[in-house]
Order: structure tokens, then sequence, then C-alpha cells
């Protein structure tokens, strides 16, 4: 498990960093195969919180035309084409709200629960890479601070997430743009949730690891985004929580090098 030279970013393109954080991803689906029992128990917590997840999202499903009928009552009154469009666009609208905020939960909620497993992952990376922490963080500090974060990055996804919500009203840009918007935005969020065990192992606060991870956004978001848009298949976060958990400790350890906070071993 080899991490990309994160010194060479200011040669490469945007859209040659957007990959490279891809394939911090795809260096983390490895560990499935290097070890696979790790692997299986770190799945574990997603397919619990994420069956919880399902059955909440399909009773919204089931809903959801009273719940557009709710937000749009001022079109009750309107011929039949218009009420049924604009209800549509308002169920397109809160629907991709609602998946924002299942989807920054749904990561809060699985790293909290599967803990032991996804710390042992994580540490299992850093081994393999070298140059890991020394020793342990106390714990309840270390959760404090995680749950600290973690309902900070919740409170901006969701100021964010309305604001989609409402550009979601939009004809045409709010089917279109917003979506695209959505990724990105649910990308950056999942990778800073992601990268906590590497970060706060070193004593750094979110908005150091915002601010490094920031230093090459690209590689960030390439990593965040292709998490993000996997999570969307059925069963995908199952699969992929455990790999996006060894990815995000390598696309750390880049941004740690890159500020001068370790070494990127080969």
């Amino acid at each position: 498990m080899r991490v990309p030279a994160p010194l060479k970013t200011a040669s490469v393109g945007a859209l040659g960093r957007f990959f490279a954080g891809v394939g911090y991803l795809g260096q983390g689906f490895r560990l499935w195969a290097r070890s696979p029992r790790l692997m299986l128990l770190g799945a574990l917590p997603a397919l619990v919180v994420g069956a919880v997840y399902t059955a909440a999202l399909v009773v919204f499903a089931l809903n959801l035309p009273a719940i557009s009928a709710w937000l749009t009552p001022f079109a009750s009154g309107w011929d039949d084409t218009f009420r049924v469009t604009t209800r549509i666009i308002a169920g397109i609208a809160v629907s991709g709200l609602v998946l924002i905020v299942a989807l920054f939960t749904y990561t809060a909620i699985t790293l909290i629960v599967g803990d032991p497993f996804y710390e042992r992952i994580w540490r299992r990376v850093e081994e393999r890479v070298g140059d890991e922490p020394a020793g342990d963080q106390p714990f309840w500090g270390s959760l404090a601070r995680g749950i600290r974060d973690g309902l900070r990055l919740l409170a901006a996804s969701l100021v964010i997430g309305l604001v989609l919500f409402a550009l979601g009203f939009i004809p045409v840009v709010g089917q279109t743009i917003v979506p695209v918007l959505g990724a990105f935005v649910g990308g950056w969020f999942l990778a800073v949730e992601l990268t906590g065990f590497a970060f706060d192992a070193r004593g750094l606060a979110l908005a150091d690891r915002r601010r490094m991870l920031g230093a090459d956004r690209a590689a960030t978001l390439g990593f965040g985004v292709a998490t993000y848009l996997l999570f969307l298949v059925p069963l995908g976060a199952v699969v992929v929580m455990p790999a996006a958990v060894a990815g995000a400790t390598l696309l750390s350890r880049a941004a740690l090098t890159r500020s001068g906070h370790g070494t990127a071993a080969g």
C-alpha cells in the first residue's frame, strides 16, 4: 500500500489530483483482499446502521407525496399541470435535502457504532505505511472532541443542505446543477468526517484538518465524491465504509506530510 507523493501537488493539474483522490479509495479497497476478516468486521456496523436508515427512508418515500403537498399549500388551487409539476420539484428538492442529511448522519453514527473496528482498520493502514502516531489519545478527551467535531460538521452540512434545498426549487437548475453541487458538498464533508482518526490521533483540531485537506482540495474532493456516489448504491455503504476508512487514512497522511506533520512512507 503506497501513498501518492503529496509534495508534487503543484505540478499536477486539478483533474489529475481529483483522480489521485479517487485512487486513495481504490487503495482502501485493496485492504479487502489483504485483510478480509478485518474488513468484514468493519462492514457489520455499516450494515446494522444501514438497515435502520433504509427503513426510515422507505417510510419517507411512502409519505413523499403528502410531504410535497404539505410544503406547497399555495399550489392547491392551481391548474393540474402546474400543481403536479411544482410538487414534483418540491419532492425532488426535499429528497435531496434528506439524502444529504442522511449521508452525513449515517457516516457519523456508523463511525461511532463501529469505532473499535474502524480504529483497527485505521491503525492497520498506519502500521503498514509506517510512521504511525505513537501512543493513544486519552479516551474521554478523544470522545468529547469527536462528538464536538461531529456536531459542528453536521450543523454546517445542514445549513448548506438547506441552501441546496432552496435552490432545488429552481426549474432545470434544481434538477441538474444542484445534484452535482450536492455530490461535491457531500463529498467534502464525508472526507472531513472520515479522516478524523488520523488527525485526532495527532491531537489536531477540526480547523487544522479542514485547512490541511483544503491545501489539496481537488484530491480531497476526488476521494469524497467517489465515496459519496458509492454510498448511494444500494448496500454500497456496507462494502465501501471499511475501504473508505482505509482510504481516508492515506488521504490524511498525504495531507499531514504536505503540512510537515509526518512522512509518506511507501
